[in-house]
């Protein structure tokens, strides 16, 4: 019986499957580039706000603490969003007439909520407790940047899982004084691994293979 194929098939064979390999390694590199490029994780990105409020001037202009406005972030594990009587505080005496804050303004007539953009949306498979990590040392910084030098809000760490393993598996690295926990621009007054190991011990932090656990955050 005659040969059915050219001796160079072979050839044509193997570098189609070699290529073959190549080009699936290539497109998982491309998928795992893409997964974790600042498109897909949002990472610095502004986002369009109803009022455009300003965290570097009432945070670092004015020295307002996190806590004046997120009243439950040591308490619940949600960080809640001021209610408009907050601003009102201040803006029932000054910008009066200002147009940049008549929705605030309105709000405050009507009761209707201010609709703002989320920055930090975590998905709805990951259980996060603001309160614990407060209480544990972790600042407000670690996971939200340098948000006094912020003019509109965005999101600087990528939230994904990778990232929560980095802090839960060396917590050390992180945990700082509990009376620094809203502090900008901190710097440890010392070696931060030795600070953090003491506090970790102090503030009965769990160990890494409990904090690393999937129904840590999955529940």
């Amino acid at each position: 019986m005659s040969q059915l194929f050219h001796h160079g098939a072979n050839a044509i064979a193997r570098f189609t499957i070699f290529g073959a390999v190549f080009v699936v390694a290539f497109l998982g590199w491309v998928g795992f580039e893409l997964n974790s490029s600042a498109w897909v994780t949002r990472i610095a990105g502004q986002r369009q706000q109803p009022v455009p409020f300003s965290h570097e001037h009432h945070v670092g202009g004015l020295g307002l603490d996190c806590r004046y406005c997120h009243t439950t972030v040591e308490t619940s594990s949600f960080a809640n969003i001021p209610p408009t009587k907050t601003c009102m505080n201040c803006h029932s005496q000054i910008w009066l007439t200002s147009a940049t804050l008549e929705p605030v303004r309105a709000s405050f007539r009507t009761g209707t909520s201010i609709q703002w953009t989320r920055v930090h949306d975590l998905p709805d498979f990951v259980y996060f407790n603001h309160s614990i990590h407060i209480d544990k040392g972790i600042g407000c910084e670690s996971c939200h940047g340098r948000i006094d030098l912020m003019p509109l809000t965005r999101q600087v760490n990528t939230l994904e899982m990778s990232w929560c393993l980095d802090c839960h598996r060396a917590p050390e690295k992180y945990v700082r004084p509990r009376e620094f926990v809203t502090t900008m621009g901190y710097h440890p007054a010392g070696d931060q691994v030795e600070i953090g190991l003491r506090l970790v011990k102090q503030y009965g932090i769990q160990d890494a293979r409990t904090l690393t656990s999937c129904n840590t955050c999955h529940r």
